[in-house]
């Protein structure tokens, strides 16, 4: 082999050798490229989605236990509490409405229509949920939270679709008409219909908006009865922790609501049990709502 067929080889190679290290360099910088584009779109997600707080959900799925505390701390609020309250910061309580009684299995019927979007009714269940646990006993209450496309958006609440009440004194009947779930049309997906004779109730009184609640025909809620801004920005298990302080906006709206619904319970239970009916806190409300 001469030196000049040596010569071209050897040229061969290193061309060979450097037309690798420019491959390896371009492979390099696509790569890297891509890694970059990545991270600049998780950034920009990033920032759209966290850019409004006011839409963005707390954490409203709770573990069990925590989801037992909330519904243990407001289905078991001190009477002494309750009194303390009074009628507290509730604005728009019960008013007497003489309608066609209703009633269910014999007693006097308490029929609630709402939704699981509502951001009013989500405020109103609270009240609900501590009047309607000094007269019987709830199973299966749900923790949820209000739509988080509407007003006070997030709202935490229960919802009262699956579970059951009972009570010796009154029937109580919920009808959560949709969930807080969007159907892309711009309204919600339906969760329960009204039969005939509760359209019948609702139309009777004239009322529509929600919450909307009958007192066995004798007393009428239609809208919430305290500010759901009161609820902005808290957890169901903070909501629930304030329900004991009864300097709080929260204690002192909640609570005074609650003590108006248990006024109104009461015109339907002919004032019993007396122990409930005939408390300060009751009677503080009563006076105010003139039930």
């Amino acid at each position: 082999m001469n030196n000049k067929t040596s010569s071209t080889r050897g040229n061969r190679q290193r061309a060979t050798a450097l037309d690798k290290q420019r491959d390896q360099r371009r492979v390099r910088i696509i790569i890297g490229a891509a890694v970059v584009g990545v991270v600049v779109i998780a950034l920009v997600l990033a920032l759209v989605l966290g850019s409004n707080d006011e839409e963005s959900a707390p954490a409203t799925t709770l573990a069990p236990s925590d989801t037992e505390q909330v519904v243990r701390l407001a289905t078991s609020v001190q009477a002494a509490a309750l009194d303390t309250v009074g009628n507290g910061d509730a604005t728009n309580g019960p008013a007497k409405y003489p309608g066609t009684p209703i009633t269910k299995d014999g007693l006097p019927e308490l029929l609630y229509v709402g939704a699981e979007y509502c951001p009013f009714c989500a405020a109103e269940r609270w009240s609900m949920v501590i009047a309607l646990s000094r007269f019987g006993t709830f199973e299966n209450l749900g923790v949820s939270r209000s739509a988080s496309n509407d007003v006070y958006p997030n709202t935490p609440t229960f919802t009262f679709y699956g579970s059951t009440y009972t009570s010796e004194y009154l029937a109580f009947t919920p009808v959560e008409t949709a969930t807080n779930e969007p159907n892309g049309s711009g309204g919600y997906k339906p969760l329960q219909e009204l039969t005939d004779a509760q359209t019948a109730v609702v139309q009777e009184t004239g009322a529509s908006g929600i919450p909307f609640l009958s007192f066995g025909g004798k007393y009428l809620i239609s809208g919430a009865t305290y500010d759901p801004g009161v609820l902005k920005g808290l957890t169901a298990l903070e909501v629930a922790r304030a329900l004991g302080d009864v300097d709080s906006a929260v204690g002192r709206s909640i609570l005074g609501a609650a003590n108006g619904i248990t006024a109104a319970i009461c015109g339907m239970t002919g004032n019993q049990p007396a122990a409930v009916c005939e408390s300060a806190g009751v009677q503080a409300a009563a006076k105010i709502i003139n039930v």
